[in-house]
């Protein structure tokens, strides 16, 4: 456990990691709390005007039924678990369920379509999938092109093809234990997102939790604290919700809020971190930049419990750390990793670890490093690609079924990120873009989220994506995509005013020469720009 410190040099002294050989996240992350304190609230289900609380107590006894039901038909160590939900107690059950069998949890986003769900449950070859009425009905159009899945239960009952998971709980036999499984032993798998190329199944184990506390204890101010409630918007399929979010405050018993169908609306959001006094939020910068349309946030809602936002997933731009701070009066904790390697960078306000423009600083423990291509360190504001040195707690076991991703994946004892970052003379780490993602242009190379950024505080702009447009003398111009806020109307003229606002905000080589007003961007289900196909769209 990472312990406060007045400075990063605090921080970093005298940290160790402290891995057992045997380890288990759902018995941590459930059993452990309801042994101390059965009575405890672990998740708050917001549906509405009606809250719904789970207790540790009733997490362990859930979870336990669920996975002896499940050992009863069959499934045990090392079989693939799908789990296509939205935010919910049940997702928490099914997870550690899957962990206490020894199983691997395959956590699924609701956003995604059959094609999708067929790949990613084909590639893995699951044999359970735990799902509801809307997830069961993707499903049957793909149910025959999946011959491993041998199970489906449904959260909202039984149906032809489905078991009710409710009646696997009831009849499950007594006397369910725990497999003792080492901290190196399989336990999730999240697919990459897929923006490059087909995804991978990114193959975790036990000890990623564990490997993942220093960074969520820093990007959030050293969490619990008396009152402490934690809520995401991000799905918790993805590494973020689940891993910076979801998982790490029920380790330190930190209630979470979850709020199944929430359709993220600006105002929306505050008024539920106001009625539900949420202390700790963990907001994607997409969120964020959408915050920033609301006017007088603090005036209007009751926001004085909210001490904390950390945002990871992208780089977050300077304007909306400014913004934060001026309008919210928080400085927010900002983290990066990947689904391979996850919150290896952080920053710290506790700590006196922030600054506008920059994802933090390595997170103590993990020895992260700016590459030239060469495979030598980068010298002061050079840029580089981010690499994660192994063995880390964090770090992937493998790519599901893909020996030779995995190989690629490193160069030597460097897990290679593919993103480009410099660091300061300070030791912080200011992230570029994807090296897929830069645009070169007149011998400039320029990494679209600062232009992102800027856009974005333009008060007519909602959404921005910057992507570089092939160009005969300049190699590639900065084209720019845009998503008007309510009440704005596109036309030359504000394509004009805004292209102006840049570059005198920017310089002249970043601004946006071709501009194009859409009605929403592509994303990827983390909430990621696509730029790619915006590029091909050019």
């Amino acid at each position: 456990m990472l312990k406060p410190a007045a400075d990063y040099a605090g921080l970093v002294s005298g940290f160790t990691w402290d891995i057992p050989e045997r380890y288990n996240i759902g018995v941590d992350v459930c059993d452990r709390w309801a042994a101390r304190a059965p009575d405890r609230v672990a998740i708050q289900e917001v549906v509405g005007a009606t809250v719904t609380e789970t207790t540790f107590g009733q997490l362990r006894a859930r979870s336990d039924r669920f996975a002896a039901g499940l050992r009863a038909r069959g499934i045990g160590p090392g079989d693939r678990i799908g789990v296509l939900l939205p935010q919910s107690a049940a997702v928490v059950v099914a997870h550690c369920a899957a962990y206490k069998l020894g199983a691997i949890a395959l956590p699924l986003a609701g956003l995604f379509g059959p094609d999708a769900l067929r790949y990613r449950l084909k590639d893995a070859g699951a044999r359970v999938l735990v799902t509801d009425a809307a997830g069961f009905e993707k499903l049957e159009a793909i149910r025959a092109d999946l011959p491993d899945l041998a199970l489906v239960i449904r959260t909202d009952g039984a149906c032809d093809g489905a078991v009710d998971a409710e009646a696997l709980m009831a009849d499950a036999p007594e006397g369910f234990s725990a497999v003792d499984t080492r901290a190196d032993d399989p336990a999730l798998m999240i697919y990459t997102s897929g923006t490059t190329g087909p995804a991978k199944g990114a193959l975790h184990a036990h000890r990623v939790l564990l490997g993942h506390l220093p960074g969520f204890l820093m990007m959030h101010d050293f969490p619990p604290r008396p009152g402490d409630r934690m809520w995401t918007p991000s799905d918790w399929a993805w590494a973020g919700g689940l891993l910076n979010a979801t998982l790490p405050s029920l380790h330190l018993g930190v209630p979470v809020v979850a709020c199944p169908g929430f359709r993220f609306e600006p105002e929306a959001a505050f008024r539920l971190i106001a009625e539900r006094a949420i202390t700790t939020a963990f907001l994607p910068p997409t969120a964020l930049r959408m915050l920033r349309g609301v006017s007088d946030p603090r005036g209007r809602f009751d926001l004085a419990g909210l001490r904390n936002i950390a945002s990871a997933g992208e780089a977050l731009g300077p304007e909306t750390f400014d913004w934060a701070r001026r309008v919210l009066g928080l400085t927010i904790g900002e983290a990066y990793g990947q689904t391979e390697c996850n919150l290896v960078l952080a920053a710290c306000t506790a700590a006196g670890v922030a600054r506008a423009g920059s994802t933090g600083r390595p997170v103590p423990g993990h020895r992260v490093a700016i590459l030239r291509a060469d495979g030598t360190e980068a010298g002061i504001d050079e840029p580089g690609e981010i690499a994660v040195a192994r063995p880390d707690p964090v770090m992937f076991l493998r790519y599901w079924n893909q020996p030779e991703a995995t190989e690629k994946k490193f160069s030597g004892d460097w897990m290679l990120t593919g993103d480009t970052a410099r660091r300061d003379a300070d030791g912080y780490i200011h992230f570029v873009g994807r090296e897929d993602d830069l645009i070169t242009s007149a011998a400039y190379r320029i990494g679209p989220t600062e232009i992102e950024d800027c856009l974005g505080s333009h008060p007519a702009v909602a959404l921005a994506a910057a992507v570089g447009k092939p160009d005969p003398l300049r190699t590639e111009i900065v084209k720019a995509f845009l998503v008007l806020r309510e009440g704005y109307v596109a036309s030359d003229a504000l394509a004009a005013e805004i292209q102006a606002f840049v570059r005198t905000r920017l310089s002249a080589h970043e601004y946006p020469r071709e501009i194009a007003f859409r009605d929403s961007l592509p994303m990827t289900t983390t909430g990621k720009i696509i730029r790619r196909q915006l590029r091909d769209e050019t």
